[in-house]
């Protein structure tokens, strides 16, 4: 066995974030999406759900707050655990977990929300799941949740 053929075996640094499924308190049927910038640069221009990295020593539900804040400019709460699914990013694992939300301020606005990080573009509120297909396909994970919790091809 030569020296190239040997893998070194290095340890990737594991990221966990969560997603929220947050529900039109004006119609239980309508979920919010939000529509990623066109200079992102794993998922441009497509819709999917709003989410961040957890925090270190942060639990979920605390996360889910700081999506309201961060993310929407709005408060919101943790309802229900969707699902978690877990992906090989190249330089790092992403462990996310989807979790239903509920509107507990004023309306979401992703044009006000002052955030760090992803500064989503747009926002709508919509019944259709199909919506996520798109992300979904280019390896969104929360998008992925979803459809596979509702049994929906991407």
């Amino acid at each position: 066995m030569t020296s190239n053929s040997i893998k070194k075996n290095v340890m990737k640094s594991t990221k966990f974030s969560v997603a929220v499924l947050l529900i039109n308190p004006d119609n239980d049927k309508e979920f919010l999406v939000v529509k990623r910038p066109p200079d992102d640069d794993r998922l441009s221009n497509v819709w999917g759900l709003p989410a961040v990295t957890i925090q270190s020593n942060e639990l979920p539900e605390n996360t889910v707050k700081r999506i309201g804040i961060e993310k929407l400019d709005t408060d919101i709460e943790a309802t229900e655990y969707i699902g978690i699914k877990r992906s090989d990013r190249d330089d790092y694992e992403l462990i996310l977990i989807d979790i239903k939300a509920k509107l507990t301020g004023k309306q979401p606005s992703v044009e006000k929300a002052q955030t760090e990080n992803t500064k989503y573009v747009d926002q709508q509120w919509t019944s259709d799941l199909n919506i996520l297909k798109d992300a979904a396909s280019k390896g969104s994970l929360c998008s992925q949740i979803v459809l596979d919790a509702s049994s929906i091809d991407y």
